[in-house]
């Protein structure tokens, strides 16, 4: 007997080669032990270069947990029914997380804080809210590759990229937003709203105001809805600084009830595991949809507990802030440092746990296919997830999205070796034939004077499964025997 269509249906994206590097990275993951010649995880953009600051909180305030003796006596409270607006302290504690997030330059309301089990979650109980199937939301590309999934799977909502270039550093322009919707009017496409990353994945920049002052501006005189993803807020390492919707809505004139703003504690507190994902709404009919919709997605009454302690603690919130943004700055700058002395350029970013990468240089032609060929190579021989711009639907080939927060800083050095080897004309006798068919000596320099590390000496790491396919084989990347 054969499975409901809107199951088995292809608008999972699962066939993308985003979740293709996942698979390949499952079947033959690193360890600097027990398989120091795997996959490296560069496809997962997750933050986890502070977690001593959250484990010693932890360790300090053992009463923040229902599952210790110190917070035993909230048990019965928190593990009982909870009414899917959430706890109180919940709400209000994230609503001041998320103006320390932005500076403390605006404030939020607790009462328009809707719950959903992570970003994902939000953005598809934000698509059901506010559009019909077979409705579209315009966004600028390169985008999250998985917005595919989250945005139009379930909710039949349709996905319009908004082209944008190198030759202006991938900003969307009110120009572009024009003609996009313009063609969307001519194929008799409703279009309800646009989207927006901000901070960028896969770019890692943030938008300027004049630029949201423009998109507050747009989408007021098309009267349709803005939806701000803004789950790397706190992500921002180096000038200039982040600017939220939040605050220019203050600056244009503009109908509140078309403004929303998802938010998560995945990126900036590095805590994706939790599932806490929020749909911040300025219209009052979408939070009360929003909470009737949250029902099916809710942040565990357990979860919320701990993280109500935990933000409420304002020392550690300051704390935790700047020093997360410290390391992520370090770390941003020895990768990227690395990639230069070998030559390897990528779009200069303030924000982010990854890069973009590029390496149009080492494309045999610059198509579409010649850089999926190139990824073939970089999987299978180099051994290294990351994810090709194709997936993240960008127009021009040759970048590459390289995430460098998901890991110890040996496995940085390992990577950078590894590029070094295939990328550079100092291969190694052994070396995969498909790497030397990329070797260019002219555009590349091999005097990486940073400490690269021999893979059979570095210290055990995590070892990281893909929590977004099921699949254990794929049908693109095969491995190697």
């Amino acid at each position: 007997m054969s499975l409901s269509e809107i199951a088995t249906n292809d608008m999972h994206g699962e066939k993308s080669a985003y979740f293709d590097g996942w698979k390949a990275y499952d079947r033959d993951p690193f360890h600097p032990k027990k398989n120091p010649k795997g996959v490296i995880q560069m496809g997962l953009a997750e933050n986890q270069l502070s977690f001593d600051l959250i484990e010693e909180w932890i360790i300090k305030h053992p009463e923040a947990s229902i599952c210790t003796p110190e917070g035993i006596s909230q048990f019965k409270d928190v593990a009982i029914f909870q009414d899917y607006h959430g706890l109180a302290q919940f709400r209000e504690a994230v609503a001041k997380f998320m103006g320390k997030a932005r500076g403390g330059r605006v404030k939020f309301d607790p009462d328009r804080i809707v719950m959903g089990g992570g970003a994902t979650g939000a953005n598809e109980m934000i698509m059901f809210c506010l559009a019909n199937p077979g409705e579209a939301f315009l966004v600028p590309s390169p985008y999250y590759p998985a917005f595919d999934r989250d945005m139009r799977w379930r909710t039949r909502v349709e996905i319009l990229p908004v082209e944008c270039k190198k030759s202006n550093n991938f900003q969307i322009t009110k120009q572009a937003l024009e003609d996009a919707y313009q063609k969307a009017q001519e194929q008799n496409v409703k279009v309800k709203g646009l989207i927006i990353t901000n901070p960028s994945n896969p770019l890692g920049t943030t938008m300027n105001r004049e630029t949201l002052i423009s998109l507050v501006s747009f989408i007021n005189e098309k009267n349709i809805h803005l939806v701000a993803d803004e789950i790397y807020a706190a992500t921002v390492f180096s000038s200039p600084q982040f600017v939220s919707v939040a605050e220019v809505m203050k600056e244009v004139k503009c109908n509140p009830d078309l403004i929303h703003i998802v938010y998560s504690l995945s990126k900036d507190l590095g805590l994706p595991g939790l599932r806490v994902g929020i749909v911040y709404s300025y219209n009052d009919a979408v939070v009360s949809c929003g909470r009737k919709m949250s029902s099916f997605g809710l942040v565990s009454s357990q979860t919320q507990h701990l993280i109500a302690s935990m933000l409420s603690d304002e020392e550690f919130v300051d704390n935790f802030l700047v020093e997360s943004s410290k390391r992520l700055g370090k770390r941003h700058e020895i990768f990227t440092e690395g990639l230069a002395e070998l030559g390897i350029n990528c779009l200069e970013s303030n924000a982010g746990l990854f890069v973009w990468m590029n390496l149009q240089h080492l494309l045999k032609e610059h198509t579409p296919e010649g850089e999926m060929e190139l990824w073939h190579v970089i999987i299978q021989d180099v051994k290294l997830n990351v994810s090709p711009g194709s997936s993240f639907h960008s127009s021009e080939p040759g970048w590459f999205r390289v995430c460098f927060a998901n890991m110890d800083e040996d496995t940085v050095y390992v990577a950078l070796k590894r590029i070094k080897k295939f990328a550079g004309n100092g291969q190694k006798e052994g070396a995969p034939a498909k790497a030397k068919r990329w070797k260019n000596n002219n555009a590349l320099r091999l005097s990486l004077s940073s400490r690269i590390y021999d893979e059979t000496v570095m210290a055990p790491t995590m070892i990281m499964s893909s929590p977004h396919s099921p699949m254990p084989r794929s049908p693109l990347v095969r491995a190697r025997t």
